[in-house]
Order: C-alpha cells, then sequence, then structure tokens
C-alpha cells in the first residue's frame, strides 16, 4: 500500500477516535436531556435501540408505527447489532459501542476510497471538522460508502457492479436514488441507451431482492419510512423551516419543495447536456445531492457525511479550496447552532433562540448552493489550469469510452 494512502487510513482513524471523544460526553449522563444537546453528543443510535424495540430484540420492522424509520438495509443494521449487544444495565452503551466500531470503520473505509477517486485532495476527509463532528449521529455511513463504490466503479466503467452497488446504497439510505439522474445523463451523452436501461434494471433488481422480503412479511413496518417522508412537514435544517422561523409562511410547502428540486434538477440537466464534453459521475454528485438536500423538508446535521467525500471527488482545482473551507465552516457553526437551539427548547437554562437558529440554517444553506455554484462554473469553464495536468483531468472529468458493447 502506498505510503500516501497509510496516512490516510491514519489520519481517519484518528479523527474517528477525536470524534469519539466529542460524543462520549453524554455516555456518563446517559444521554439525558438537554445534556445531550448542551454538549453537542446527541445520537440516534441510543435513542432508537429502546424506542423501537431493537433492546427487546424485535425485528426493526414487526413493530407497526413504531418500526425503524430507515430502509431495509439500515433497519438489518440495527437490528443485527442489537442482537449481538451484550444485555444488563450497559445494553445501551454497549449497543453504542458496538455502531461507533463499525461506523468508525466504515469511515476509514470511505477516506480510503475518496483516495482512490482523487487522491490529491483525498486528506480533505478526514480532515473536515463538520464531517469529525457528526460522525456518529446516525447510520448514514452504511449508506455513503456503497454509493461512494458505486461511484468509484461508474466512472472505471464496471457498470453492472455500480449498479449492484448503487441498489444496495438505495436500499440502505434512499437519497442515492437522485444519482440516477447524472448517471442516466451521462449515459445519453454517451449514446448508450441501452446501457442506461441495463443500469437501472440491475439496480432495480437489486433494490427488489433487498427490498421484497421485508415488504412482503411485515409490510407496515417497510412502508413506515416512506409514508413518513411523504406527509413529513418542513422540519429541522430545512429552508422551508428556516422560513416559517422567521415569520414568512409559505403555503403548500410539500408542494414548493417538490417545484424547487424539480426545477435544480432541470437546471442540472441542461449544465451537463451544454458540456463540451462528458461529466463523470464523481464530478456530478455533490452538485445534485446538494440540491436535493437544499431543496428537501429536512436537512439534517448529519448531512454533511454524505456531501464531504462527494465535494472532494469533485474538486478540480486547488484555487476552489478556500470555498471547500468556508463551507465546511458554515457547516460546523450549523452543528453547534441546531443543538444549542435543541437546548433552550428542551429546559436549558441557556441556548440559541429560534431567530439564531435560522438565520445560521439560511447561511449554511447559502454556503452549499455557492460551493455548487463554483463546481458549475469549473465546469462549464472547462476544469482548470493549474496544477493537474490536462491529461489527468481529462481523465477525471470526462470518460467517454463505451463500456457496454
Amino acid at each position: 500500500m502506498q505510503t500516501k494512502a497509510r496516512a490516510i487510513i491514519a489520519l481517519a482513524l484518528l479523527v474517528s477516535l477525536i470524534s469519539f471523544i466529542k460524543f462520549s460526553q453524554c455516555e456518563s449522563s446517559g444521554w439525558a436531556t438537554p445534556d445531550q444537546y448542551i454538549h453537542a453528543c446527541y445520537s440516534d443510535i441510543p435513542a432508537l435501540y429502546g424506542e423501537r424495540g431493537l433492546s427487546k430484540g424485535d425485528w426493526a420492522y414487526s413493530n407497526g408505527e413504531d418500526s425503524v424509520e430507515y430502509p431495509v438495509v439500515t433497519g438489518a443494521v440495527m437490528w443485527t447489532l442489537a442482537k449481538i449487544t451484550p444485555g444488563g444495565e450497559s445494553a445501551t452503551k454497549n449497543y453504542y459501542y458496538i455502531n461507533v466500531f463499525f461506523l468508525a470503520l466504515l469511515f476509514i473505509f470511505i477516506a480510503f476510497i475518496v483516495f482512490k477517486i482523487r487522491p490529491e485532495f483525498a486528506y480533505l476527509t478526514p480532515l473536515a471538522p463538520a464531517a469529525i463532528a457528526s460522525l456518529y449521529i446516525n447510520w448514514d455511513l452504511w449508506a455513503i460508502i456503497s454509493m461512494l463504490a458505486a461511484i468509484y466503479w461508474f466512472d472505471r466503467k464496471k457498470l453492472d457492479v455500480s449498479a449492484i452497488a448503487l441498489g444496495l446504497s438505495i436500499s440502505t439510505k434512499f437519497m442515492p436514488v437522485f444519482l440516477l439522474i447524472p448517471i442516466a445523463l451521462i449515459f445519453l451523452r454517451r449514446n448508450q441507451i441501452s446501457g442506461a436501461i441495463r443500469y437501472l434494471i440491475i439496480a432495480a433488481a437489486t433494490f427488489t431482492i433487498i427490498n421484497l422480503p421485508v415488504y412482503l412479511t411485515t409490510p407496515e413496518g417497510w412502508l413506515r419510512f416512506y409514508q413518513l417522508n411523504i406527509d413529513r412537514g418542513s422540519d429541522w435544517g430545512s429552508l422551508w423551516y428556516a422560513m416559517s422561523s422567521l415569520g414568512i409562511n409559505m403555503p403548500n410547502t410539500n408542494y414548493l419543495s417538490v417545484l424547487i428540486l424539480l426545477a435544480g434538477l432541470a437546471a442540472i440537466a441542461i449544465y451537463a447536456l451544454e458540456l463540451r464534453n462528458i461529466p463523470s459521475l464523481a464530478a456530478m454528485s455533490f452538485i445534485v445531492l446538494a440540491t436535493v438536500m437544499c431543496a428537501s423538508k429536512v436537512y439534517s446535521p448529519q448531512y454533511v457525511l454524505w456531501l464531504t467525500p462527494l465535494a472532494v471527488i469533485a474538486l478540480i482545482d486547488k484555487r476552489d479550496l478556500h470555498a471547500f473551507w468556508i463551507w465546511q465552516g458554515a457547516e460546523l457553526i450549523y452543528h453547534i447552532a441546531i443543538w444549542q437551539h435543541l437546548a433552550s427548547v428542551s429546559g436549558a437554562k441557556f441556548g440559541l433562540p429560534l431567530f439564531g437558529y435560522a438565520l445560521i440554517t439560511l447561511i449554511r444553506i447559502a454556503a452549499t448552493v455557492c460551493l455548487i455554484a463554483i463546481f458549475i462554473r469549473r465546469g462549464l469553464a472547462g476544469g482548470t489550469q493549474g496544477p493537474l495536468s490536462h491529461k489527468s483531468l481529462r481523465e477525471f472529468l470526462f470518460e467517454s469510452s463505451n463500456a457496454y458493447p
């Protein structure tokens, strides 16, 4: 293994431990409220262990409306790790420790995959402060690693394997389903309609194979995730929640969020079709998922875990590093803001008022939009004349050879 790869792995291991220390404050208090918000160490892991029947050994989708609110692979991971958790008075802590161990391993592998895709900037993934601060909030890393694997294999023309990985990722957190849009556009630019259909069929078959047994045996529990996302109103971190908090009440936010999302995706489609050469999936993924998150009815603090590696693999010029760090700074400020606001509404003697939280939410979204704009501008300019050679840039951004006969 290369020395640089070893350094990335060692750095990822180190920051995993640093993040564990950051979250460890809540263990001593048993994740009590408002302490878990004051110290910004809240995690869904111990909370849902008891609330979703996992502590009793219940299957993740067998409790109807009290089933886990995640897609099948995440639920299976939650249930499996609960089954191997030692019981007793420390069962909740043991469950948390086991999950943290696997999440740390996933983060290390994610850092390595980013190194394989973008070795020039791979150090940014383990050094991103907002990502480190959010590492153990949820189970998102289980979906992120398969998503990155799908991107890695797609840009290397291993399309069948990429489709399987994407189907797995969609079955884990569902958000990667939006990557089918840039994938379809890339196939269209390559004039490979049959290849696009094949890719979609493989990804859909993978999703079906994983999900169908759960749907047939526990349909109500399986549907809970999808129904929750359809019915939910504007929630934490979203543009819509921030605007309503500032007194700007907009009717039919469900329709408005969908409308803005469709407009954003249409603009991305035009951008992808206007590029002089065919973009890579690595170059498009951040733009797509960041647009989805900005338009969504919820923009959770741990979403930075999705966007950080995607931003790193989208970077093609050192001149854009300042924008990356400004965006990370905005994410870190938001990370502090959300927990201090929740502390203020859950009985703490101090915290961040709603007005301040709403403003910081808008700043966070604005920083994300700015980074999207910078990547789009760089793509339209044809890349960089900086330290990357013309050949390496072409290999990264533009992959036009046929993968399917």
